[in-house]
């Protein structure tokens, strides 16, 4: 069969996609296109190539960004940032893998989804990649003049710089290339930071003219489009093109005939971190591509270390050497797989121990078998994820496209990652006829493989100043061996760089942009059914979907009751509901049942503002997800963890405090800016408060206070989280909300009302917050190259009555404004603003910037910008088109319905989300400049908050701050 140029080559109805699946190859250029057809509204595509790096400057990852910086189509500095300004999309980003670059996009308009297509095919075939985008994507070297600072930027480079300063990140990069120390994944696809400033840009070009061509693509197409379309599309950007052997073969790593030991610094700071270290141990697997070997390794990677009582996790937490699991466990995008686990913060010196007691564990389950309990778990968990197929809010489309890449990007089969029924019905089959499918797998891939590496992470305290001293010594070095007209060119670069970021594009240009109208956006909200009943003091939500037969349930207990000094102790008391155990069975087993008869079983604080007034509604949601068949045993767990805990662990919950700390710790530079601004909400709000006390920086030191209470005063921490549970699970005010088709609904409903109706009376009076107040002006001290620059303020007091506008206007600052500033001209990876309609809090905060003054002086200039701002219609409707994809995200069943549950829970009726969508779709130029004035007002009282190194310090010390060391 022939159709459009694509001869098909294979053709399979596959139930575990929904639908049909065909792989067509393109009889020109040999480009290979797989297709599936399915009913899924949430249209996704995607093209690969291949793109094996040679050095570890950077160039796949510069390249990823560049491409989307205008194309011959499409002759504007950034379509990328048009299409995020103006589409409806689910998804639109780029990736680079250490073998791969992958440009997906996602939609449910299918024009906008043909729209998105086109622009990105026409950048990664035709994009106008010259030596200002090399400069502004990957580094130039920044001054004003010739003789003032030099300084490296480029948003990749700051990108790096902040990755390199997360010891995670450095151990998880450095565990791969000691796996594979003879290949190319030895090298940083992303790029070196030391490496970065020797990319030239002829070698840039070469590397696109030698692996963006369509004889090295893989395109992939999923949803409910017409696959005719698919195939004339894709054929028309193939037309001008022949067959080129294009040489991106990913060679296998040979095996290593002995283990090895590496021992890396990473960047620490003085005081407690200065003597930690991370350990992980690293296995070579098979090649990933073999599909049956990679599901018994995801369900022994469950049983040996994915709960609490897993027993490797369990031995290593035991152990008491570290505080947490490091590595990224069972690593299978590669086209081989690898293992990698340890533990973080240890002594140096008891990494052979850590080494040992894997081994031992492991041998211990070879030789005396796998507990058939975490056999079952493992089973269930996988076959239920497999069924249930939620990747969140990523579209399922890209998921399928991602795993068919595991095989069909190293020239092998397309269909089998999809097709999981046969091998999962395969491995149960073994196990049923008594074959020791895991003890065997153990022996083969952990104890008699000697391709085997432990990586060494032990802390510098000088690495991070040492780091700084090269670059400028490196600029230095260059500046020395310049003629003065050299230097001076070197100065006049970067003033042309200015220049051009400087320079808006054409409206000429941004029209060739494809964008959707106003009148091709829906009117009205789309509605998620949410039924309300008083069942006596019991309120039952509803939520009738089709969930492929899943029962989505939870149990909300208002935290009203909760005084203020055991807030920060409710994160830690709601992991305890299921991973300390009961007075029934121990935690090891309690985790083991529940994945061996649910999807997941856990609890959760959720915090919000109620939508008139701003006042707290804070809950406890203990929520889980079965099948139909298993309502009654998840309902008897739930009943077990909430009526039966046991707190007298002490030994494991010291454990949890260990991790918990960890994990923090590990979360500050990746997600420093989610850190900022929770601090900041913290002093704009008493929601923001109370957030700021269970998950913000006062949750690190009273976490680190807890662990040294655990060792001091036990008994105080015991009762304190049997107050907790006092306070939180009772049956006043408790909430039962429930996602599922009507049939599973009836039949699911009397079970958890029964359980609602049993939990113990105890009336509790609702506590008044009473915290104390947060620093102003604030440093966040972290060993970083890069910052988080957060500014705060309030709208409260300043007469701003909230309109939908304010979606468009957000939209527009985020996508425009401040990309510009920050991102493009800065070279910060990112930046963002956001406003709580009900709080009135107002935030901006950046993401990995190598700025901090020059960012805070952006933010504090943003209401000139507005209020003399002059957009056209067009400009305009590409900011209402994104507002409106904001509102109408894309959602799986499960997250509709908790999302009306919240909405709900904080009173947000449906006709003020209509208002608000009306107010949306009519915003003008005016409300712009109407909304100029009350920003302005409230920016001339807004707090800054950065967490940052050096730089960062150096603006704290010459304004004053409060400076708090968080690493």
């Amino acid at each position: 069969m022939n159709s459009h140029g694509f001869l098909l080559v294979r053709e399979e109805k596959m139930h575990e996609v929904g639908g049909v699946v065909r792989l067509w190859k393109h009889e020109i250029t040999g480009a290979e296109l797989l297709s599936v057809c399915n009913d899924d509204e949430n249209k996704s595509f995607g093209v690969s190539f291949r793109t094996p790096p040679r050095d570890s400057t950077g160039v796949a990852h510069i390249l990823e960004h560049s491409v989307l910086c205008g194309s011959d189509r499409y002759p504007v500095k950034e379509p990328f940032v048009e299409l995020l300004k103006s589409s409806l999309q689910t998804f639109l980003n780029a990736l680079t893998f250490p073998d791969k670059t992958c440009y997906p996009v996602a939609s449910c308009n299918l024009q906008d989804f043909c729209n998105l297509i086109d622009v990105y095919l026409d950048a990664v075939f035709h994009p106008r990649i010259d030596e200002n985008v090399l400069r502004q994507e990957g580094w130039h070297i920044e001054t004003d003049s010739p003789d003032g600072v030099w300084q490296f930027k480029g948003v990749v480079f700051n990108e790096m710089k902040g990755v390199y300063s997360s010891p995670d990140s450095v151990l998880m990069e450095e565990c791969q290339h000691a796996v594979f120390p003879d290949m190319l994944y030895s090298l940083d696809s992303g790029g070196d930071p030391a490496v970065i400033p020797t990319l030239t840009f002829e070698a840039f070009r070469e590397f696109h003219a030698a692996y963006y061509h369509p004889s090295n693509a893989r395109f992939f197409f999923w949803g409910d489009d017409a696959e005719e379309e698919r195939l004339a599309r894709i054929a028309g950007v193939l037309a001008p093109y022949e067959r080129r052997e294009v040489s991106s073969e990913v060679p296998l790593q040979a095996r290593l005939s002995t283990p090895r030991l590496l021992e890396i610094p990473y960047a620490a700071s003085e005081g407690e971190e200065a003597d930690r270290a991370h350990v992980a141990v690293n296995w070579l697997l098979c090649e990933s591509k073999d599909t049956e070997e990679m599901f018994v390794l995801n369900m022994l990677e469950h049983i040996i270390s994915a709960l609490p009582g897993s027993p490797l996790r369990k031995a290593l937490m035991d152990s008491g050497l570290g505080e947490d699991i490091s590595g990224c466990g069972l690593e299978g995008d590669l086209r081989q797989a690898y293992f990698s686990m340890g533990l973080r913060s240890i002594d140096a010196k008891d990494a052979p121990e850590v080494e040992r007691i894997m081994m031992e564990t492991l041998a211990d389950l070879a030789e005396n078998g796998v507990p058939a309990p975490a056999v079952e778990a493992a089973l269930n968990s996988l076959e239920f994820m497999l069924r249930e197929n939620n990747t969140g809010s990523f579209p399922r489309g890209l998921a399928a496209m991602f795993r068919s890449l595991s095989d069909w990007l190293y020239d092998g089969d397309a269909f089998a990652p999809l097709a999981w029924e046969k091998p999962l019905a395969s491995i149960k089959k073994r196990l049923a006829g008594g074959e020791p499918v895991f003890e065997n797998a153990i022996r083969r891939w952990f104890l008699d493989n000697t391709h085997r590496v432990t990586v060494l992470l032990t802390p510098d305290v000088s690495l991070a100043a040492a780091r700084q001293a090269a670059e400028d010594a490196k600029l230095e070095e260059l500046r020395r061996g310049m003629s003065e007209e050299e230097r001076a060119k070197v100065a006049d670069i970067a003033q042309a760089l200015r220049a051009a970021q400087q320079t808006p594009d054409s409206e000429e240009a941004l029209n060739t942009v494809p964008s959707l109208g106003k009148e091709d956006l829906p009117k009205n909200n789309a509605l998620i059914p949410c039924e309300v009943e008083s069942c006596g003091t019991l309120d039952v939500v509803t939520h009738a979907l089709d969930t492929t037969g899943i029962l989505y349930a939870r149990l909300a207990f208002d935290l009203a009751a909760v005084p203020s000094r055991l807030l920060p102790l409710v994160p830690l008391y709601a992991r305890a509901l299921t991973e300390l155990g009961t007075k029934r069975r121990d935690y090891v087993e309690l985790g083991f049942e529940i994945s061996a008869h649910t999807g997941s079983l856990g609890a959760g604080a959720v915090v919000l503002p109620r939508a008139a007034d701003a006042s707290v509604v804070s809950f406890l949601s203990v929520s889980g997800k079965c099948t139909a068949d298993k309502v009654e045993r998840m309902a008897a767990l739930m009943e077990e963890i909430l009526s039966e805990p046991d707190f007298d662990n002490r030994e494991r919950f010291t454990q949890m405090a260990l991790e918990e700390k960890a994990r923090m710790e590990q979360a500050a530079v990746p997600s420093g800016h989610v850190l900022v601004n929770t601090r900041l909400n913290g002093r704009l709000s008493t929601v923001g408060r109370i957030s700021e006390e269970m998950n913000g920086v006062n949750a690190f030191f009273y976490v680190r206070d807890l662990i040294r209470r655990l060792e001091e005063d036990w008994e105080s921490v015991r009762a304190d989280l049997a107050e907790l549970h006092g306070l939180i699970v009772r049956r006043e005010g408790v909430k039962l909300d429930m996602t599922a088709d009507g049939a599973l609904l009836a039949g699911a409903r009397g079970v958890l009302e029964k359980l609602a109706r049993n939990l113990p009376s105890r009336p509790a009076e609702r506590c008044a917050v009473e915290l104390a107040e947060l620093p102003g002006a604030e440093l966040l001290s972290i060993p970083a190259q890069v910052n988080y620059v957060g500014l705060g303020l309030s709208l409260k007091g300043t007469g701003y009555r909230y309109s939908g506008s304010q979606a468009v206007i957000l939209r527009h600052l985020r996508m425009g404004y401040l990309w510009d500033r920050v991102r493009v001209q800065g070279g910060a990876y990112g930046c963002f603003a956001r406003y709580g309609r009900s709080t009135g809090a107002f935030t901006f905060a950046s993401y990995r910037d190598p700025n901090v003054a020059n960012t805070l002086r952006v933010y504090r200039e943003t209401a000139d910008y507005l209020g003399n701002l002059s957009l056209s219609e067009a400009d305009i409707t590409r900011a209402v088109v994104g507002a409106i994809g904001d509102v109408d995200s894309y959602m799986l069943p499960g997250a509709k319905g908790s999302a009306a549950f919240s909405r709900w829970m904080a009173g947000e009726s449906e006709e003020e989300r209509q208002r608000i969508r009306e107010e949306i779709l009519a915003t003008r130029l005016a409300d712009f400049h109407d909304f100029a004035p009350y920003l302005a007002s409230a920016l001339e009282k807004a707090v800054p908050c950065v967490l940052g190194g050096s730089d960062a310090e150096a603006v704290a010390d010459a304004e004053g701050w409060t400076k708090t060391r968080i690493l």
